[in-house]
């Protein structure tokens, strides 16, 4: 019951003299080490939020440009089409993974025309031409592979970074929160005074600390989470369209040199 006198006689204006309730003032009279600390979470945040806006836009004109070549890849049968009209396609994870895997495609079969040509006027032609048809068939699909790996790494790149700021930031802040307490019970045994009037501001500045490397952590960790789920969408679109393209290829041109048609 004595204390309680005491507290309540404390001036009302005493905090704000010294730092107001102004955020700004606070941390203009924070230690070096808490304004270190808010600095670094600040430069972790303008990172983040530049990712998060080019990743943003990125995805989503992956997912456009996505949808665009899958319904002109299923509606035209022309191979050599699709690649030309998918040229221009520069966002899309599956059309960069189409033409890779059809360039790669000409150029085998360009290296192994003539020998196959020659094999199959021998006796082993059929088993010879078999032989060459699953090479191709193989390094194509090691092709796809590469491409598929390539166009991940593409889309994730920064991501790892958003991770990074969700796990260091709170630890940041934390340490700032720790360092300015500390500050305050060092002032406290200086000045052998231990009234609210000097506790509370170096442990307010200090607070601030935590709650910058929560407001930096929040938006990467949820910005993360969102753009894994659509990577991994992507990604799994590519799985299904490298099945599909080796179908296709195998389809439309081995069958064909099979029965002796004409390829395209």
């Amino acid at each position: 019951m004595t204390s309680m006198p005491f507290i309540f006689q404390i001036p009302s204006g005493a905090l704000q003299g010294a730092y107001g309730h102004d955020i700004v003032q606070m941390i203009i009279h924070a230690g070096l080490m808490v304004k270190c600390v808010l600095m670094i979470l600040l430069l972790f945040s303008i990172v983040c939020w530049a990712i998060i806006f080019v990743k943003s836009r990125l995805l989503s004109k992956a997912k456009e440009e996505t949808e665009s070549f899958q319904e002109l890849f299923w509606e035209t049968r022309d191979l050599r089409e699709i690649y030309r009209a998918s040229e221009d396609l520069i966002f899309s994870p599956l059309a960069r993974l189409f033409n890779s895997g059809y360039a790669e495609f000409n150029r085998i079969r360009k290296i192994q025309a003539a020998a196959d040509s020659e094999g199959a006027k021998s006796a082993q032609g059929a088993e010879a031409l078999s032989r060459s048809q699953q090479a191709i068939m193989d390094n194509l699909e090691r092709s796809l592979k590469k491409a598929a790996i390539d166009q991940t790494n593409r889309l994730e790149r920064g991501v790892s970074f958003l991770a990074t700021t969700g796990n260091t930031a709170p630890f940041i802040g934390l340490f700032g929160t720790v360092w300015g307490i500390m500050e305050s019970f060092r002032g406290i045994g200086l000045k052998g005074s231990a009234s609210l009037a000097v506790v509370a501001p170096g442990i307010s500045e200090a607070l601030i600390a935590t709650a910058a490397g929560l407001a930096a952590a929040i938006p990467a960790v949820v910005a993360f989470n969102y753009f894994t789920h659509r990577i991994s969408a992507l990604q799994a679109e590519m799985d299904i369209f490298t099945s599909d393209f080796l179908s296709t290829v195998e389809r439309q041109f081995f069958k064909k040199q099979r029965t002796g048609k004409t390829d395209r």
